[in-house]
């Protein structure tokens, strides 16, 4: 009688396969496009890294230039400008990672504990709006913000008697404002899932701690974050992940050559080397170089969580 309940189990199993996927059908037709876009637009053009071993020459086109033995790499490695790129990149992303990472988990956690919801919507209307705005628009609002001329900061500054600052100038300065303005925009937007995550407690969690005398803050550490800790540490391994990723869309729009020195990061530069000055090899070996960082922290960081617990990306 086993061997005859393992014999059925296979075809029970196709079928019920079959079933669901016969179910989930116009799903399936729906993820036919993204697909492809995903294809043509992402995966398409990846066969371009070749150029990073090659002296491409646009005359020649891309297979015909010839191989360069690794020396973009070799310049890469030897060259001040970008080892002074590498350590802004990290030292940026690290600073975003340990003050800005955290803010949407701690502002989600103290948006949760309001009761009030007139209150809790018009804050998370409020919260969610510079996500949806360009570093374009925001650079131009910051820009006259912290303007030495018109900015409100040197305004409220200089009733003490205080000479205006150029603080977008100021290298001691400018890498807190881009981490201050980095929480700014993706705060509110970046605790939705948080948000969404809590909604899915269950409720009768809550309510035997009710029983068992432990007030609002008892709840929140040792019943919401438990329950959060998976979602935390999955986006915590693909942000470190991005490690090399420092914001280039904010930085290209506020920095300027006085604060090059502790701004310029592996994108800006990748954006001068290839675009202004042309060299479309050598930036596309730095470019390679940083994604491929980048795979390796999240394969190491993915390890390494599993290693102490049971959550992880895979």
């Amino acid at each position: 009688m086993q061997k005859a309940k393992s014999n059925d189990n296979p075809n029970q199993t196709k079928h019920a396969h079959w079933k669901n996927v016969k179910k989930y059908t116009p799903f399936y037709l729906m993820l036919i496009l993204p697909v492809i876009m995903l294809g043509v637009f992402s995966y398409g053009p990846m066969y371009g890294i070749i150029i990073a071993f090659k002296d491409f020459s646009p005359g020649l086109g891309m297979w015909r230039s010839p191989w360069n033995n690794f020396d973009h790499f070799t310049r890469m490695f030897n060259d001040f400008l970008f080892l002074r790129a590498l350590r802004n990149t990290i030292w940026i992303s690290l600073l975003k990672i340990i003050i800005s990472f955290p803010a949407p988990i701690i502002f989600a956690l103290l948006l949760n504990e309001v009761r009030q919801m007139t209150f809790k919507k018009i804050t998370q209307s409020v919260s969610y709006l510079p996500h949806f705005m360009s570093w374009v628009i925001l650079s131009s609002m910051i820009v006259e913000v912290f303007s030495p001329q018109r900015g409100i900061i040197n305004y409220f500054i200089g009733l003490f008697g205080v000479e205006p600052i150029h603080f977008l100038a100021s290298k001691a300065a400018f890498v807190p404002i881009l981490v201050g303005t980095d929480i700014w925009k993706e705060l509110g937007y970046a605790a939705i899932i948080y948000l969404a995550t809590m909604s899915a407690i269950d409720p009768g969690l809550y309510e035997a701690a009710d029983m068992d005398g432990a007030n609002r803050f008892h709840k929140m550490i040792h019943i919401t974050i438990p329950s959060i800790m998976p979602m935390i540490i999955v986006l915590f391994i693909l942000r470190l992940g991005a490690i090399l990723n420092a914001g280039f869309d904010q930085i290209l729009n506020l920095y300027n050559p006085m604060v090059y020195e502790v701004a310029d990061i592996i994108d800006t530069y990748v954006y001068r080397a290839g675009l202004e000055q042309f060299q479309l090899d050598y930036a596309t070996a730095v470019g390679l170089f940083k994604n491929i960082v980048g795979i390796l922290l999240i394969v190491f960081a993915n390890m390494l969580i599993r290693r102490k617990s049971e959550h992880g990306i895979w």
